[in-house]
């Protein structure tokens, strides 16, 4: 399932839109971009594809002294691995919403383990 970029930007897009406001107020110093695959540090030996990153310092640890002045964290959604896992466009859709519910959940420090116990893994 292929779609242009601007078709897949605007799934990334709409994700965010569907976090309930109220968190997505306290999503603080961190950006979301698109690329297509993950680069090979990206991926640092993983195995299997990778939908999307979190780079940064998730909120639940950080502290004024601790954090201050720093760039932003990033959360990457990679294009290619959820083209080539969809069948569809409504496909493709849900699971860029999964993943992006998956790294923003990542920001606010929630482990893998506990993602996978609440179906977003």
């Amino acid at each position: 399932m292929e779609v242009s970029e601007a078709v897949f930007e605007q799934m990334v897009a709409d994700a965010l839109d569907s976090i309930p406001e109220y968190l997505g107020r306290r999503m603080e110093n961190v950006a979301v971009t698109v690329r297509d695959w993950p680069t090979r540090r990206q991926l640092a030996g993983a195995r299997g594809m990778l939908l999307g990153l979190y780079q940064g310092v998730d909120l639940t640890r950080r502290s004024a002294l601790s954090y201050g002045g720093t760039m932003p964290d990033r959360i990457t959604i990679f294009k290619e691995p959820h083209q080539r896992l969809a069948r569809d466009e409504v496909e493709l859709a849900a699971l860029v919403r999964k993943t992006v519910i998956h790294e923003v959940a990542h920001h606010f420090g929630i482990s893998d383990p506990r993602l996978e116990e609440l179906g977003w893994a």
